[in-house]
């Protein structure tokens, strides 16, 4: 897990560098002209290997089998690149950058343990059919 937080780090901080001219541009732009992902939908970043991904997958089909995932694998080149998006957009600090991600609406979860199920409830409920 370290070294997955490691490359995931390293990645962000080669990919976003530091050219003035593209984040004055972004900062120009309103939030929603930028973001790569709708508030209407639950993306869930993971990883094949990654257990705690497996553990969130297996709850979140058991409490709520008809809510629709936006499964993101992070081990293949695009799906690294919505994760840095992601991190990028909301914000997430490099020392917390690890799989399973989840970005319900406006929130986001980083990581799986038990005691995230009901912080997950409580974001999930506006998808809840």
């Amino acid at each position: 897990m370290k070294k997955i937080i490691f490359t995931l780090a390293l990645g962000l901080f080669v990919l976003t560098g530091c050219d003035n001219q593209n984040n004055a541009e972004n900062a120009a732009q309103t939030a929603s002209e930028q973001s790569a992902f709708s508030e209407n939908k639950i993306y869930f970043f993971y990883s094949n290997y990654c257990p705690h991904c497996h553990e969130a997958q297996k709850y979140i089909n058991a409490k709520h089998p008809k809510i629709e995932l936006s499964m993101v694998n992070v081990e293949n080149a695009g799906g690294y690149k919505l994760l840095l998006q992601a991190v990028n957009e909301y914000k997430i600090q490099g020392n917390q950058i690890g799989t399973p991600l989840l970005l319900i609406g406006k929130n986001y979860l980083m990581g799986w343990a038990p005691e995230y199920e009901t912080q997950f409830e409580n974001y999930v409920q506006p998808f809840v059919k």
